[in-house]
């Protein structure tokens, strides 16, 4: 689905009574030679990622068309936490399907928001196929962030944002779980960018999913998706998806347990807050690519890069591997 301007203007409206607007954070450029790199931290917004974006947003949409007498997600858990917190802001009640053994700290925020937790499956695959069937079966609205037209349009908000705050950025990076962040940012900076943007997507070396369906133009499922960025672990992409970032994403890139890691401590050290390992995903490609960037081809000394920072909610287990 084709995201608009007005979709984008729509989504906004609806989340500006809740959210504030993240910040945009200048760094060193560490390994990112011949950039000025900004982050756009969306670890202060709350349940600590951008996932209330969309979530406030389509759950909004989904009351104003008929009663929703529950609503359904599965995630690995920031976009269970952003529905269980939007399902309270608007006074229904919440079922949030996770994996087994999920991250403590995303478990616990779904938990504190009064939503019922059902962990079930070794990954997010097998939780999605649980919550569809509970779905079928109790008559609730599954607001699924993988293919509803809302979720993006919320996230596109981020790109509109981005544009205003650093007009002359040249390219974005984009952590790629379910994909519906980079089809929203993407569609934000091709629709109002008076220049090409070039739009980087970020996924976890082990969960190439979307990396894989991207580079051959079809759905490429995997076995596992096992990597401690757990808002990276897909293995069953979505046809439309893979669709709709060939269209929109220039380029598709991925990143190590071990690089994620390395640049969690680096954005704590460098700008004082905590990112999860997806969170960290984007800016971790920008430190590893020592190509030249669009501002170079344009004949600039510096190219100017936003990495997006989107989410905070790190497990004990991961934050006992760092020496931060």
């Amino acid at each position: 689905m084709t995201i608009d301007a007005a979709m984008i203007a729509a989504a906004r409206a609806a989340i500006a009574p809740y959210l504030e607007r993240t910040p945009m954070v200048r760094v060193d450029a560490a390994g990112g030679a011949g950039r000025t790199i900004y982050l756009k931290n969306e670890t202060i917004l709350p349940t600590g990622s951008f996932k209330v974006r969309g979530a406030i947003h389509a759950l909004k949409a989904a009351c104003s068309r008929a009663t929703v007498s529950e609503v359904v997600a599965a995630s690995t858990g920031n976009h269970g936490a952003a529905v269980a917190y939007a399902a309270k802001l608007l006074g229904v009640p919440a079922r949030i399907f996770l994996p087994e053994h999920p991250n403590s700290v995303k478990a616990g925020r779904i938990r504190e928001l009064g939503a019922v937790l059902v962990e079930t499956g070794r990954d997010l695959t097998a939780a999605i196929d649980a919550a569809e069937e509970y779905v079928t079966s109790a008559g609730a609205f599954f607001l699924h962030d993988a293919s509803s037209p809302e979720v993006p349009a919320g996230a596109a908000t981020i790109g509109a944002e981005i544009l205003e705050d650093v007009p002359d950025v040249d390219e974005v990076y984009v952590p790629m779980g379910d994909t519906a962040l980079i089809r929203g940012v993407a569609s934000a900076l091709r629709l109002a960018a008076s220049r090409r943007i070039r739009i980087v997507g970020v996924v976890a070396e082990a969960a190439p999913a979307y990396y894989l369906s991207w580079k051959s133009g079809q759905v490429t499922e995997t076995a596992t998706a096992d990597t401690i960025a757990d808002g990276l672990a897909v293995r069953r992409p979505l046809a439309p998806n893979v669709v709709a970032i060939r269209e929109l994403v220039d380029h598709v890139t991925t990143v190590t347990e071990h690089e994620m890691l390395k640049t969690i401590a680096w954005v704590r050290r460098t700008s004082g807050f905590l990112a999860e390992p997806s969170g960290a995903a984007a800016a971790a490609a920008v430190i590893a690519d020592s190509t030249a960037g669009p501002g170079a081809a344009a004949g600039r000394a510096m190219t100017v890069t936003v990495a997006l920072v989107t989410g905070g909610n790190i497990s004990p287990e991961v934050e006992r591997q760092l020496a931060i």
